[in-house]
């Protein structure tokens, strides 16, 4: 199998806007040979990663654009640019096999196009690149609209962010099943395998390896010791302050390691219930649940509608909002090129409809964490201070922490290199004065 055939099958539907990169991987590393599946990742992360800038390149060395129909022979441009840039593979190599991919495509007619390509980077690169030297989407590798709004929301870390939007592997972060073994423990058997690892400093039950590895060469893990989690994302269940007896509510629940941490953090609550819109998404939860042996009540359906409640208020919710996921470019490159500047306004409306909904659930006295892996404020803390001066029975509490950036409405992560993802939390209470 020609590995440049599969990436650009893979990839194409991306370029059509069909799809993402963690939803089309499965199926395409089901269909690689395993001595492979390091080289396809490769090639589709890096390719997606250094979006921005080898579109550049193909824009300048290509007289047209191709038509959609054609976006398996322009991957197959972007994939081969990659490969002579960024990858050690010889050069001939990655053109011989680059070219050969149009016949498995049945694109024959573009073989002497994508050729000719290749060869022109190969001879005119250098100079092609001093030439795209001060365009900032060229020394940024982010989408103009990305760079602009960055550096006007953060004028202090909009470099930090992009630098580390670009690193080609972020951490593997774990979180120790505290109902099972204690992060001290865990730490101790992960080095009697030999797999160095630190204890994560935010994280209670966070612990990050020094290299990443298969899940399954991980001590435990199919018995439930231990799941893969972000630092940022396990901060959740502490902000909720949890204690036995409570109704909790996850909304938008999926892919359930936040609902499974808050099942480990506190086994004594009186029910956990989660909702989650798409069913595509509901047996990803399931699976979740049942390797670490807990049990949730699960509902498929809109976390910005009441149609699946009973009725009965929450003591605590978390709501994980559906967001432009900027916080975790380095774990999803093809957010460059998929999200779009309009985005955030669509998003932030969604957000605002499930906070408000969400509300309506939640008991005087209670208490519900907002939560996105955005780093735009549009989303964030100029969400929540919107809400507070709608709704008169909010109550915002400060989060005192080390971790993030503290702001008027909630903390803000970044991404850090070798630590956390990029994320946003804020704490609201529901007054039990207005209640009464």
């Amino acid at each position: 199998m020609n590995i440049r055939t599969l990436a650009a099958e893979t990839l194409a539907p991306l370029l059509r806007h069909q799809g993402s990169l963690n939803a089309v991987m499965p199926a395409a590393l089901e269909r690689c040979p395993d001595k492979d599946r390091a080289l396809l990742q490769k090639l589709c992360f890096g390719t997606m990663r250094d979006f921005p800038r080898l579109n550049l390149l193909a824009t300048r060395l290509l007289k047209k654009p191709f038509k959609p129909q054609d976006y398996d022979v322009r991957v197959l441009v972007l994939v081969g640019l990659y490969q002579l840039r960024s990858m050690r593979i010889p050069a001939h190599a990655a053109i011989n096999e680059t070219v050969s991919a149009t016949t498995d495509l049945n694109k024959g007619w573009a073989k002497g196009l994508l050729n000719a390509i290749l060869r022109n980077y190969q001879r005119e690169g250098e100079a092609l690149e001093l030439a795209l030297g001060d365009n900032p989407v060229w020394q940024y590798n982010h989408p103009e609209w990305f760079i602009s709004k960055l550096s006007n929301n953060w004028p202090d870390h909009w470099q930090q962010i992009l630098e580390g939007n670009n690193c080609e592997q972020a951490p593997l972060t774990l979180r120790v099943n505290r109902l099972k073994l204690s992060r001290q423990q865990y730490l101790e058997q992960l080095q009697g395998e030999g797999h160095a690892a630190h204890a994560c400093r935010h994280s209670p039950d966070g612990v990050t390896l020094e290299e990443a590895c298969d899940v399954d060469l991980l001590p435990g893990f199919f018995f439930g010791d231990c799941s893969v989690q972000d630092e940022a994302a396990q901060l959740s269940a502490g902000l909720l302050d949890l204690q036995a007896g409570q109704r909790v509510l996850d909304a938008c629940a999926a892919p359930g390691g936040k609902l499974c941490h808050i099942l480990e953090a506190e086994p004594a609550l009186a029910s956990v219930e989660a909702v989650e819109l798409e069913q595509r998404r509901l047996p990803r939860i399931e699976e979740n649940l049942q390797r670490l042996s807990l049990t949730a009540t699960l509902h498929q359906a809109d976390a910005a509608s009441q149609d699946w409640w009973d009725g009965q208020a929450y003591d605590r919710i978390l709501l994980d909002a559906p967001c432009s996921a900027t916080g975790v470019i380095r774990r999803n490159p093809d957010i460059k090129y998929l999200r779009k500047g309009e985005d955030i306004q669509q998003l932030s409306q969604i957000q605002w409809a499930i906070l408000n909904n969400c509300w309506q659930m939640l008991k005087p006295g209670g208490r519900l964490v907002y939560a996105t892996c955005s780093i735009f404020p549009q989303e964030n803390e100029r969400l929540i201070k919107r809400f507070m001066a709608a709704t008169a029975d909010a109550v915002h509490c400060e989060i005192d922490a080390e971790w993030g950036e503290p702001r008027p409405f909630g903390r803000q992560l970044f991404p850090q290199d070798g630590g956390h993802d990029g994320f946003f939390y804020a704490v609201l209470e529901k007054s039990a004065d207005q209640a009464e």
